[in-house]
């Protein structure tokens, strides 16, 4: 007869939410998404992506926020080549005086419109005859777009965007749950620009452009008067979506690592041009970027890097705080850390973890993991009891310890322990010895489901034993001596239908004879 307790229970991960950074101009996506001492994050550092802002952005913020700039367009241009990652001098150089050579020739081009719409609808022609050749979905980037004439709906949007400032439009843009275009400004009308197309201009009231249009992209227009659907950003903003589409790519493919610079970038980027009323649509791009942050500590626990992940904690926690959510995700990684190592059967090794996080976590975080790492430790001592001493040392630190324990192992435990003692006991068949003992526990503790079953089991064996006797002596043919054992059996057993049945039939022979 064995009682075993379900030595460490499975104990549930906790699943880290990984929000993937939506991309413009691509339908948008979702995903969900932890020996062992905790190491100070500062010797991680080295390891971790860079929370420090590159050193050019905010001088590139400092532009963009001078929108009266007679050079606005080409400040424009620079910052969205360096958004595509084109990071060096020469490079830049070179697509600058590409795009100022473009500027050039539409400045002095004889059939460009004085007439601001007409301008703007001129403007986006010949941007489709000279340089926008193949729509590509993931296609952001505004060096892709003139190297090789690659578009989607950001790059040319922005690309629309710089030369139509630089003929002296007033440009904005505009962006849905999934796409994004410009906007002309002409002092009496605002006016869409869907730049993914040829006929995109005033494409509301374009019949051929809504019939091309769905074949281009698959994108539906979305009506200016449905502002729920739309949100207007600026320039910037705008431009800042290239890097919010890299980063969505970087996610995708897992990468969070070197999403989270761009992300800290592009937040640096809005620091002085952040204008919209953020929604669903246009996050807040501090939100957004700590959401980059926490999704790159939750691949670190998804992977199993528990002390990296607390250790970005600290190191990222500090440079960019939030209390609330970096305390939800230093218990998610200590949790997953504590429940790795108890599946692996080091307590030890759990224990000394979480006690290296106790001070970082809220103490209500603390007592829930205390509780399940003490349930393990119970659980071991209690699966490990060999003797009537290790049963007695166990009950003695289950009671100690009663108030840590989670409540509904406590009983569990307890009984598990006592019920240890009955198995020794019945080793020996001390049927007696053993219902004694659990009489003696129901007295102190109380019964419970375990006990009384165990009682009933013990209870059966014992008047099994008897019920042997009993046949022994009647087998030797000693009625008067079986007749008076299980007389004396009843007195221990009253109503024992086995022990009735035995003297029933002991009576009936003597009474033959």
């Amino acid at each position: 007869m064995a009682y075993y307790f379900r030595t460490f229970r499975e104990y549930p991960e906790i699943t880290i939410i990984i929000k993937l950074s939506g991309r413009i101009g691509v339908y948008m996506k979702s995903l969900m998404f932890f020996s062992t001492l905790f190491l100070c994050g500062i010797l991680f550092a080295q390891n971790f992506p860079s929370l420090e802002p590159s050193p050019e952005v905010y001088a590139y913020a400092e532009k963009l926020s001078r929108t009266a700039s007679a050079s606005y367009w080409r400040d424009l241009a620079e910052t969205a080549l360096w958004a595509s990652s084109v990071n060096t001098g020469n490079q830049t150089g070179a697509y600058l005086e590409m795009i100022t050579g473009v500027v050039n020739v539409l400045a002095s081009d004889p059939n460009l419109p004085s007439d601001t719409k007409a301008r703007g609808e001129y403007l986006l022609f010949y941007m489709h005859k000279n340089f926008l050749k193949s729509y590509s979905e993931r296609q952001t980037r505004l060096d892709e777009l003139l190297r090789s004439g690659r578009y989607n709906c950001v790059s040319s949007a922005v690309f629309y965007m710089i030369l139509s400032l630089s003929l002296g439009l007033d440009a904005d843009g505009v962006m849905t749950k999934d796409h994004a275009f410009a906007t002309i400004n002409t002092g009496r009308e605002l006016i869409d620009v869907e730049t993914t197309n040829m006929y995109g201009f005033d494409p509301g009231n374009r019949k051929e452009f809504q019939d091309s249009f769905g074949k281009a992209t698959g994108f539906a227009y979305v009506p200016a008067k449905n502002y729920r659907d739309r949100t207007a950003i600026n320039p910037p903003e705008l431009v800042s979506l290239i890097l919010s589409n890299r980063i969505a790519e970087l996610e995708l493919r897992n990468d969070f690592y070197n999403a989270v610079p761009l992300s800290i970038n592009r937040e640096a980027l809005l620091s002085k041009n952040n204008r919209t009323e953020h929604n669903s649509f246009f996050e807040d791009p501090h939100k957004d970027m700590m959401t980059r942050l926490f999704n790159y500590g939750a691949w670190l626990i998804k992977t199993g890097k528990d002390d990296d992940a607390l250790a970005w904690a600290e190191y990222a926690g500090k440079v960019f705080p939030d209390e609330k959510t970096w305390q939800d995700f230093i218990y998610a990684a200590a949790n997953n850390r504590a429940v790795r190592l108890i599946r692996a059967r080091k307590i030890a090794e759990a224990r000394a973890g979480l006690e290296a996080v106790k001070e970082r976590l809220s103490a209500d975080n603390y007592k829930t993991l205390d509780g399940m790492v003490l349930e393990a430790e119970l659980a071991e001592q209690v699966n490990g009891i060999k003797n009537s001493g290790d049963v007695e040392a166990a009950l003695s630190r289950i009671g100690s310890e009663w108030e840590r324990i989670p409540e509904k192992s406590r009983e569990e435990l307890r009984s598990t322990a006592v019920l240890k003692e009955v198995e020794r006991l019945g080793k020996t068949k001390d049927w007696l010895g053993a219902i004694a003992w659990i009489e003696a526990a129901v007295g102190q503790y109380g019964s419970n489901r375990l006990f009384e079953n165990a009682l009933r089991t013990l209870r059966q064996n014992r008047a099994g034993e008897i019920h042997n006797g009993f046949a022994a002596l009647y087998n030797k043919r000693d009625y008067n001596g079986a007749k008076a054992f299980v007389e004396k059996a009843l007195e221990e057993y009253p109503g024992n239908r086995q022990l009735e049945e035995d003297l029933k039939l002991v009576e009936q022979t003597l009474a033959r004879q």
